[in-house]
């Protein structure tokens, strides 16, 4: 294994697509923390603003004079950081390798932080970015000033990233591709496991394998007892459960679930401690917020003082995400792109609609789901797994496929997958979309008043409420729709 970074402060970073959610958030902590940071990004916006608040100079354009420019200057020759979104044909890229500069993947930055102070990993294949932004929150409202650095805006901090005082630090551990396994956390956590990634890793095994490295340069591994592939291929030194309290480090047992939030007796080894309420609707979530609290548990934190904390929960943006009124809908956004993902946002979805209550301005009477499919590889994969998920819905609006650079695959397409829905649940009103273009005609036509527009998925999709915004300007409530979530921003 290559050696790790050291990071210096006498040592410039330059960060090729500052402005991406995981490139964004360490350059903004770096910079806070005293570091010469440079970024390039050809868009602008929020983010991009806020990096040059803080400090980093950001470049518009990504070539050669760019390089000569942060060259310029300094005496020791910068850190190029790239993620993987950055392909090798880059012209930046190219004349940073030409200069022979030292290039770096983000995720090296990203060690070398998690591994100099008492941290905090999430890791998972679904939950991840939910439980590190509760993670951080809770320990931040408990007055323990964490430094977070998470794949999604988080609403108690107005951003994916935070330069904090105290002892610890809370990352999203990404297993995309595989780097995680660079990290050593004083506390690792694992959600579920399922395959995904299927671009990456050729099968579950070649998962699980990767997990259990990331899981052995922990400290600890605090692990969900209610997924059996971690009960079968990994031995945490802490278990929680939303299912039964006995032989569970934690536990959460659901006592009464609304589509508003949920009620849960809250144990510790097997005894009862004290009755929680969460402002969160769905398993999904109360799963999310016992590993929460769980973590802040072993670090110390009062059981007390989390439970009075847990009023404040927000999850992040894009998950569950309200966007405004549109002709009496309500349009939301939800980053889900699994089959998992999908259905247990669709359920959470139709808990509001049969308990008529909601963090919505209104609790919706019917659910129309417009869901993009995301790579050709995920979607051939799990074509049956998606068609399943989306029966639950009342209505479906198919998008075009987000190849996300991938190569078609000859029957894999948005249209495969509206037919497979179909052979699964014939009368339900389905339908397939060619462009984007079309998609707002499409959601008027399939949609109408009382419904929950629910936009889910990982590529274009979710800037659906611009669409539908020139035909009506979006009433939204909570400041949710900067990406940031609001009151009614919930997560798979």
């Amino acid at each position: 294994m290559p050696q790790a970074l050291l990071l210096d402060r006498r040592q410039p970073l330059h960060f090729i697509g500052v402005g991406g959610i995981g490139m964004s958030a360490l350059a903004g902590i770096l910079a806070e923390r005293g570091y010469d940071v440079t970024g390039s990004d050809p868009k602008e916006g929020g983010v991009v603003d806020q990096l040059r608040r803080l400090g980093v100079r950001v470049f518009r354009k990504q070539n050669a004079a760019t390089v000569a420019a942060i060259r310029s200057g300094t005496s020791t020759a910068p850190v190029v950081v790239i993620s993987s979104a950055v392909p090798e044909s880059n012209a930046e890229l190219k004349e940073a390798r030409r200069c022979g500069l030292s290039v770096v993947h983000r995720s090296d930055v990203l060690a070398a932080l998690i591994n100099a102070q008492p941290s905090i990993a999430v890791a998972g294949t679904h939950g991840k970015t939910t439980t590190s932004t509760l993670v951080a929150t809770l320990l931040q409202a408990t007055n323990h000033d964490p430094t977070a650095v998470i794949g999604g805006v988080v609403p108690a901090f107005g951003s994916n990233g935070r330069h904090g005082n105290g002892r610890l630090l809370v990352a999203e551990a990404d297993e995309s591709d595989g780097s995680l396994v660079k990290f050593r956390p004083r506390l690792a956590m694992l959600t579920n496991v399922e395959l995904d990634h299927t671009d990456h890793y050729p099968n579950l095994d070649a998962l699980i394998a990767t997990l259990q490295r990331f899981a052995g340069g922990a400290e600890a591994l605090l692990a969900n007892g209610d997924c059996p592939i971690l009960r079968e291929h990994f031995q945490p030194a802490y278990w929680w459960s939303t299912r039964n309290p006995e032989g569970m480090h934690f536990a959460a047992i659901a006592t009464e679930e609304r589509g508003d939030g949920t009620a849960a007796d809250f144990y510790e080894n097997g005894e009862l401690v004290g009755r929680i309420e969460l402002p969160l609707p769905g398993q999904h979530n109360l799963s999310n917020a016992v590993a929460a609290i769980a973590a802040c548990r072993i670090e110390g934190v009062s059981f007390a003082e989390l439970r009075q904390a847990l009023a404040g929960l927000r999850t992040p943006g894009r998950r569950f995400d309200f966007r405004g009124n549109w002709h009496g809908r309500q349009v939301v956004d939800d980053y889900a792109h699994h089959p998992s993902e999908v259905a247990a946002t669709l359920e959470m979805a139709q808990l509001m609609v049969r308990s008529g209550r909601s963090p919505l301005p209104t609790p919706p009477r019917r659910v129309l789901a417009v869901f993009q499919p995301h790579r050709y590889s995920r979607t051939a994969e799990f074509l049956d797994g998606f068609a399943r998920a989306l029966t639950t819905a009342d209505a479906v609006v198919l998008a075009p496929l987000y190849a996300a650079g991938e190569s078609p695959i000859v029957g894999i397409d948005s249209q495969a997958l509206g037919s497979a829905i179909q052979r699964l649940a014939p009368q339900l009103h389905v339908q397939v979309c060619t462009s984007l273009d079309a998609l707002a005609d499409q959601v008027a036509r399939s949609s109408c008043d009382g419904d929950l527009v629910l936009a889910m998925g990982a590529g274009d999709v979710n800037g659906l409420w611009k669409r539908l915004e020139p035909l009506q300007p979006l009433t939204a409530i909570g400041g949710a729709t900067d990406g940031a979530g609001g009151p009614a921003a919930m997560a798979a």
